[in-house]
């Protein structure tokens, strides 16, 4: 199986894009997710669109490695959101070569949360990008069902991104993914966690933006939700390990998500699948930094 590997900056926001392209690609990834607007007070973002000089490096790192960036985010599609304010975003995204948009639902009216999400996609196509809706337990549109239907009610150009973590935590079910109409299914993100009976908002919050594992080392039944996916869907590994970040750096992190993946993949898929080609397996819990 041939299939698209990227990591989204979440997994090492601490290195501008420059240096996360480099790690990425040492580690072994096809692509990177690059955080160009800022989500919390607390996380950084790169707006290389306000950034010529940076921007020119980040494309330096690409060509030197040969990595493509496959999505940018994220944009939080707000009751007072003016689409117009976002064109050099979607400028940068293109220069970059970006494939999608990431969104997020912070719209408590869902028509105009549709309207809005499908006027920006109508803006992003000009530019060759597509739009993604994520979905997030704790918002408006809380679980897959929800955002596949938002969507499609947004128009043909917005996608829904379904991440494996809250995929999980919002209860939402693998025959909606099945059943998504074609094309609607962009890519995936990939994490896993604990799974818990319940969870508070903070906990959710917390796992989410801190807490992750990589990919088959949790509990969430990851198999069962790649198989549930379109073949051959590109994936993103989403994996910020904040703990074990601040004690080894975070090209390691990197290091571990990536082997963790191939290895999680070899076991879903078999040794085929296009992401396991020379790539190490699963670190032993004596190779693992603890």
């Amino acid at each position: 199986m041939s299939r698209m590997i990227s990591v989204a900056h979440l997994t090492a926001i601490e290195l501008a894009p420059p240096a996360f392209i480099r790690a990425a690609a040492k580690a072994g990834f096809d692509a990177v997710g690059l955080r160009l607007r800022r989500v919390t007070p607390t996380s950084p973002a790169y707006p290389l669109m306000e950034d010529r000089a940076a921007m020119a490096e980040t494309k330096s790192a690409l060509a030197e490695t040969g990595l493509a960036v496959h999505d940018i985010e994220f944009v939080m599609i707000e009751p007072e959101l003016d689409i117009a304010t976002l064109d050099p975003l979607l400028d940068a995204g293109a220069e970059l070569g970006a494939r999608e948009l990431i969104t997020a639902p912070y719209d408590p009216d869902l028509a105009r949360l549709a309207d809005t999400l499908g006027a920006l996609a109508e803006r992003a196509e000009a530019r060759g990008l597509g739009v993604s809706l994520e979905f997030f337990p704790w918002a408006v549109v809380p679980d897959l069902a929800a955002a596949l239907a938002l969507a499609a009610q947004a128009g043909p150009g917005v996608g829904v991104l379904a991440d494996s973590l809250h995929f999980d935590r919002s209860g939402s079910s693998r025959e909606a993914l099945t059943l998504a109409e074609p094309g609607r299914l962009r890519f995936a993100h990939l994490s896993d966690a604990p799974v818990e009976p319940s969870y508070s908002r903070e906990a959710l919050l917390h796992t989410a933006r801190e807490a992750r594992l990589p990919p088959g080392e949790g509990q969430i039944d990851l198999a069962r939700f790649l198989k549930a996916l379109p073949e051959g869907l590109p994936l993103g590994v989403e994996v910020p390990m904040d703990a074990h970040t601040a004690a080894h750096g975070p090209e390691a992190t990197l290091t571990l998500a990536a082997a963790a993946t191939r290895a999680l993949l070899a076991e879903v898929f078999g040794p085929g699948d296009k992401a396991q080609s020379g790539a190490p397996g699963r670190p032993t819990e004596q190779e693992r930094p603890e």
